[in-house]
Order: C-alpha cells, then structure tokens, then sequence
C-alpha cells in the first residue's frame, strides 16, 4: 500500500493533519488530541456561549479541510487526519475550566469514546460519508466526554 500523498502546501492538509500531528508514526489520533491544547486554552479564555460559538467554527472548518484532504488523497479518514480530534476535545473541554485534572479527564474519557466507539459513535462512523462524517464521530466522543465528567463532578476529588 502506497503512503498517502499529504501536501504541507496546501492550508487544508495542515489542518486536516492537526498541524503536523497526525504524522506521528505511532498514535496520531492521541497526538492530534494533544496538539488541540493551546486552542483550548485560548477556548477557555472566551464566554461559554463564544466558547461553544468557537467549537462550531472548528467543526465547520474540519468538515471542508477534513473532507477535502481525505478526497485530495484518495482515502476516506485517514488516521493522519487528526482535525476531528482537535474538534471533538475542543467539545469535551467545552465549559469545563483548563486545569490538569480536567485535561487529563477529558483527554482520557475523548480517546477512550473516539477508540471504543460505543453506539452511536461507531454507526456515525461507518454510515456518513464525506468530512461530515470525518468530524461527527469525534464531536459525539467529545460531547459524550464532557458530558461523563459534568455528571461526575460532584463526586471527583477535584470537583
């Protein structure tokens, strides 16, 4: 099987490969998750409704530069496509505060959903073509993320 012909030229390939993390040899998708960091820290410095405003806009912007750079190389979510892990932790931290302990919650609970992929994740997955379907799956593993550690909160030491 021939390696994938990534152009770094091309704005929508960085993107897609979260900034060059997506070709990491081993693990991209958790190093897509990392490479999400900084933007959420700049996502925690906005109102929860600018925040949720700004996680849409990734969204939007990974179903083109997703879909456009799965379509440019002729592979539907190839694991260096990493964009969908920057979208969907961005979701999981949505209006959770950027201290380690949520980071790390948020960061384990995304990749474990993004990994397992429970129902639904997994039926997004597989049935919605296109970068539409790059992104839901990942969004769905964030939103259900945040949504374990919202629940738990009262119960975490550092809730």
């Amino acid at each position: 099987m021939s390696k994938p012909a990534f152009d770094l030229k091309k704005w929508t390939h960085v993107l897609a490969l979260g900034f060059g993390s997506g070709l990491a040899p081993k693990a991209p998708g958790t190093f897509g998750t990392l490479a999400a960091i900084p933007l959420v820290w700049l996502q925690s410095q906005m109102s929860p409704w600018l925040a949720l405003v700004w996680v849409g806009l990734l969204f939007l912007l990974g179903c083109y530069v997703c879909g456009k750079t799965a379509e440019d190389i002729g592979e539907h979510d190839h694991g260096a496509i990493v964009w969908d892990e920057v979208a969907g932790f961005s979701l999981a931290m949505w209006t959770l505060p950027f201290e380690w302990p949520y980071l790390l919650a948020a960061f384990v609970l995304f990749r474990f959903f993004d990994i397992v992929k429970p129902w639904p994740i997994r039926l997004l997955d597989h049935k919605v073509p296109g970068g539409l379907g790059i992104m839901l799956d990942d969004m769905l593993a964030g939103a259900m993320s945040l949504a374990v550690i919202l629940l738990l909160v009262p119960y975490l030491p550092f809730g």
